[in-house]
């Protein structure tokens, strides 16, 4: 299992996550917009937000630095700069069931779980205390 920081932006994804990799001396492996993504029923608004996504907009960026790795998108919506989630990775569809299970009892499901494009299992959660949280088991990226 790997802790994933994940960052929401409101619109600066692509110029934070270039800035954060100029400065740490890594590379963003990864970005996808949302209008790149294929339509899914379940992610007009990304969790409790109404309405379609900006297609011009963020939907996933990656940057590694060594082994560390920092996630980010412009979304979930929020009031402000965004807001910090934190991703949890698993090897397992069995682990990201159990994991957001547990996680989200007390809380509130944002995202249920279930496949996308890009992972296995994914959903969002705040847990009992307000905290905000995703479940991964990813699909190998190409």
């Amino acid at each position: 299992m790997k802790l994933i920081p994940f960052l929401g932006f409101n619109g600066q994804t692509h110029e934070a996550m270039a800035f954060y990799a100029k400065v740490l001396r890594g590379n963003v492996t990864s970005e996808t917009k949302y209008g790149d993504m294929p339509p899914s029923d379940n992610m007009d608004g990304c969790g409790d937000a109404p309405g379609p996504l900006d297609p011009n907009l963020v939907a996933h960026s990656q940057l590694e630095v060594g082994d560390a790795v920092l996630m980010a998108a412009d979304g979930p919506p929020s009031d402000g700069a965004g807001t910090t989630t934190i991703n949890i990775d698993v090897d397992s569809i069995e682990e990201a069931e159990r994991v957001f299970k547990e996680l989200s009892e007390g809380g509130k499901v944002t995202m249920p779980i279930g496949e996308t494009f890009w992972a296995h299992r994914w959903g969002m959660l705040e847990d009992k205390y307000g905290k905000p949280w995703m479940v991964n088991c990813m699909k190998p990226f190409p």
